[in-house]
């Protein structure tokens, strides 16, 4: 089942959970510290909270985390990181890479106003043990690269390719 991800930065994870098993009707399909995820199948979405006040600051400024497309299998994340390439767009290929408490295969892109957008599968949840403290450019790693604003939650090393035929291309 596809469904859009959409990744908020909270205050305050704990409150926030509290409103959206409420809005949703739902419970978080996983809880870490700092962190939830809702599986939500009406309307089919991804909701993922990321307790990251800094980022956050007050209001609804700094709310986006990033926004994702989370589908069934890696062939899948492979057959659309060929289609971005192919439309000219600049890509960020991560496989067997851990995020959100989870191993995952991922493309990311940038819209036009760089928000960061993955398209992943879920390989394996990880245990609280694997966790690291958060999205860095990873080494080889444009600053600029897609998805390097995120801060999406523990990452571990993963494999990473950029595509030099796009890169410096319009996204």
């Amino acid at each position: 089942m596809a469904r859009v991800q959409l990744a908020l930065n909270v205050s305050d994870v704990d409150a926030a959970v509290e409103f959206y098993s409420k809005l949703f009707g739902v419970e978080p399909a996983k809880r870490r510290p700092g962190y939830a995820n809702f599986a939500v199948d009406v309307p089919p979405l991804k909701l993922v909270l990321i307790e990251n006040p800094d980022a956050r600051g007050a209001g609804v400024a700094g709310a986006l985390n990033h926004l994702g497309v989370e589908i069934d299998t890696s062939a899948e994340v492979s057959a659309a990181a060929t289609r971005l390439q192919d439309s000219g767009l600049v890509t960020a290929v991560e496989e067997n890479t851990a995020c959100c408490y989870a191993l995952q295969d991922k493309v990311w892109v940038d819209d036009p106003d760089g928000a960061p957008w993955e398209i992943y599968t879920v390989l394996a949840d990880l245990p609280d043990a694997a966790a690291d403290t958060g999205r860095r450019p990873r080494s080889g790693e444009p600053a600029a690269a897609p998805g390097s604003a995120c801060d999406c939650g523990p990452v571990c090393a993963p494999t990473m390719t950029i595509d030099p035929a796009a890169a410096g291309a319009a996204h």
